[in-house]
């Protein structure tokens, strides 16, 4: 792939926060920037220089959109196929790729393929109907989370099964969809790696976060996290073996559990800039939405360092509607311009820096 040069014209598909972090890396850069989504009036489309409004079925559009575009990405990875083809069709390079997002959208499938590139993951069953569920729930040991395939996040799609009572309500809290039953695993900590890779093969990652999460949601992220200098360099490792398997184009976040004796399981990915890399632009030479940026863009990777310890904080509902007078000299507020606050949306976050880096 060539390089682009200030100027260029990179396109985003969706217009939620991720989008509009992206658009102002993208803009900070010298690139203008375009958003494809249905929405009227999303928190990406107002920082771009224009706004594509349709469906993501509008074949005509997404033409139009693609060939005004010389590099396009995306914010969200459950983006239909027919959505993929249609730009394909234009010869415009989308970053990350059709194997990225397909593997991705369909957790069955993603555990499948982590684990065929040896990254361990949570025993599993796939379940198709309600009495699929009982056999599977005893064959992992009496409790575990039921995750519908496709489309969850944020705690949404997910319903914890303790016993066999609980089968009934669990199987219609995923709206009946083929899911897949994950065995309860009793970790220490979640942490999570953000890795970038070039179109040459250059990858590039962060320190790991450790991450706690409330109601389901991502709360905080901080840096360092805590685990051993060995269990890092593992996750790290792993982060990187998985978007070179894959040939993927942009950054990615790989969330694991980290057991008690040091062993790391893998959750999930995401074939995107993620919720808990928002610390990074305050506390690394270079930011997760700046990386994503060069990567799609054909330039060489900036460098990762972390240069101070850190701590992200997730702003929820109603947490949002801060004053910024209220805000520390260390703390660094983001707001994403959401109109409404609501519980459980995510309205903004706060990164303290907590000095210097220390390890």
């Amino acid at each position: 792939m060539t390089s682009l040069s200030p100027g260029a014209v990179i396109g985003i598909l969706g217009g939620g926060q991720l989008g509009r972090m992206l658009a102002g890396a993208a803009s900070q850069l010298g690139f203008d920037v375009h958003v494809f989504c249905p929405e009227a009036d999303s928190p990406a489309a107002r920082v771009a220089m224009k706004h594509w409004q349709a469906d993501y079925d509008d074949d005509a559009a997404l033409t139009g959109f693609a060939s005004a575009c010389d590099v396009i990405t995306l914010e969200f990875e459950n983006i239909p196929v027919s959505a993929v083809e249609a730009i394909a069709a234009t010869g415009t390079p989308l970053h990350p790729g059709a194997r990225s997002l397909s593997v991705s959208q369909d957790r069955a499938d993603e555990k499948t393929f982590l684990q065929s590139i040896g990254i361990a993951t949570a025993a599993y069953r796939e379940i198709n109907a309600e009495s699929d569920i009982g056999p599977a729930l005893a064959a992992l040991g009496g409790k575990g989370v039921l995750k519908t395939r496709r489309d969850g996040y944020d705690g949404k799609g997910q319903a914890w099964l303790k016993s066999n009572a609980d089968i009934a309500a669990g199987w219609d809290s995923v709206g009946q969809a083929p899911s897949v039953l994950e065995a309860a695993i009793g970790f220490d900590c979640e942490i999570s790696v953000i890795v970038a890779r070039s179109s040459t093969g250059e990858t590039a990652s962060w320190a790991p976060p450790r991450n706690v999460h409330e109601d389901g949601i991502l709360a905080r992220s901080s840096v360092p996290s805590g685990v051993g200098q060995d269990v890092e360099i593992e996750a790290r490792r792993q982060a990187v073996a998985l978007v070179d398997a894959l040939g993927h184009v942009g950054v990615l976040a790989l969330e694991f559990f980290v057991m008690a004796d040091g062993t790391l399981v893998a959750n999930e990915f995401a074939p995107r800039v993620h919720n808990s890399g928002h610390w990074t632009p305050e506390a690394c030479q270079t930011g997760q939405f700046e990386q994503h940026i060069r990567a799609i863009a054909g330039w060489k990777l900036g460098d990762t360092h972390r240069l101070f310890d850190a701590e992200m904080t997730n702003l929820i509902g109603a947490a949002g509607l801060v004053d910024p007078a209220m805000l520390a000299p260390n703390e660094t507020l983001t707001l994403y311009g959401k109109r409404e606050a609501r519980p459980g949306r995510k309205m903004g976050h706060i990164t303290t820096r907590l000095g210097p880096r220390k390890d």
